[in-house]
């Protein structure tokens, strides 16, 4: 189909011709590797998320590794190898990598059927002796039960990584997901709620974390680490510390461009999420009452990253439901990553089951999302709502 109205995009670009004018500029001042501008960025983002520290990174990807790199190298109480640490079947392939490649136990828990949320009806099924560690993933936009499982760790003494890669704008009580955890994460990839080209930010209020994730992130060095944080102590001679490695580290440093263009996302972001939220009403109100079709359940508020679909009757087969979609020319995806544990890198890795993982199953095998993005999706709601009724009745 080629008119415009009988097509819905499984993810279109947000940037107008403000963030054309600032890659242009980057381009002339000749400057491309992470500088004033990317500073610039972090300061304010981390000033509107409400964290002391915020430091980006090549990718949201890029910004968990450091996070769980900085755990290992931190003075007191650092995390060990072997140590176990209590996750969610359900969530992108690098909230886990991480945690495989630093020699982690995984502790693979249950999701709530309709929020996709990590179950925390299942934290204490999976505490143990050796757990030192939560990762709390909020799914597509939607906030997982923090407050509940930021008391869990607190009761416990355990650290909270808060994956927020999908979810900024969301919020839970007022506060800004992303900033319940010890260290919180977000993405900027081109389908984000922020778009930077590529690009991820670690927040933080933990001031010898930040400092560590900041030489981890480029080569490990001292460079960037003032000499009065505690981290390390400084040499007399100048032309060896300059270069002088402290941590192992990569280069996972943003380039000037993607900080350039954060700024002015930044500035657009409160209306981008509140045309969002208007999209989601639509979605909402087109699907309410139809028992056929589970919803994603909003906890606290979400900032609808895409509108997730579980077909819940054996009468609908989902093959026939995706083909028609593609018919139609409507994009979709399988939700996040789906059940991680159906992967075949789960192979590579540590870890155990804590319970019947059914939801996390179900949802991989009869779930779907299509997209959503800061503009009115109306027309493209309906003609999907129209097209999937056709398809199931």
């Amino acid at each position: 189909m080629s008119d415009r109205k009988t097509q819905y995009n499984l993810v279109e670009s947000s940037w107008g011709e403000d963030e054309i004018k600032v890659l242009h500029e980057v381009i002339s001042s000749g400057c491309f590797t992470m500088g004033d501008r990317v500073a610039k960025f972090e300061r304010s983002f981390a000033k509107k998320i409400g964290a002391k520290y915020a430091l980006m990174t090549s990718s949201g990807s890029t910004a968990n590794l450091i996070g769980v790199a900085a755990l290992f190298f931190r003075k007191e109480k650092p995390l060990s190898r072997g140590d176990e640490v209590i996750v969610p079947s359900i969530s992108w392939a690098t909230t886990y990598y991480p945690l495989q490649q630093y020699g982690l136990k995984l502790k693979f828990v249950d999701v709530e059927l309709d929020t996709l949320n990590i179950d925390v009806l299942q934290l204490k099924n999976a505490l143990t002796s050796k757990t030192r560690m939560v990762v709390a993933v909020n799914v597509l936009g939607n906030p997982c039960h923090l407050d509940l499982i930021r008391k869990f760790c607190d009761s416990h003494d355990l650290i909270l990584f808060e994956d927020n890669c999908e979810s900024l704008g969301a919020e839970l009580r007022g506060k800004q997901c992303g900033t319940f955890g010890d260290f919180g994460t977000f993405s900027f990839f081109f389908s984000h709620h922020i778009a930077t080209m590529e690009g991820g930010m670690l927040i933080t209020d933990d001031e010898e974390v930040f400092h560590i994730a900041k030489s981890v992130r480029a080569h490990g060095w001292t460079r960037d680490i003032p000499d009065n944080k505690g981290i390390y102590e400084k040499n007399a001679e100048d032309f060896f510390e300059a270069y002088r490695f402290i941590f192992p580290g990569y280069n996972v440093r943003p380039l000037e461009m993607s900080g350039a263009v954060g700024l002015v996302q930044l500035k657009k972001v409160d209306e981008m999420l509140l045309v969002r939220r208007k999209n989601a009403e639509v979605f909402k109100e087109l699907f309410a009452s139809d028992d056929r079709f589970i919803l994603q359940r909003e906890i606290g508020k979400s900032s609808w990253f895409s509108f997730v679909v579980i077909l819940n009757s054996e009468k609908i087969d989902r093959k026939r439901v995706l083909t028609g979609l593609k018919n139609a020319s409507i994009g979709f995806r399988i939700v996040t990553g789906g059940n991680f544990l159906r992967h075949d890198v789960i192979n590579f890795f540590d870890y155990e089951c804590v319970g019947n993982i059914k939801n996390a199953n179900f949802i991989h095998d009869n779930g779907f999302f299509v997209g959503n993005f800061p503009r009115d999706l109306s027309s493209e709601l309906n003609y999907f709502h129209k097209t999937l009724m056709r398809e199931v009745d």
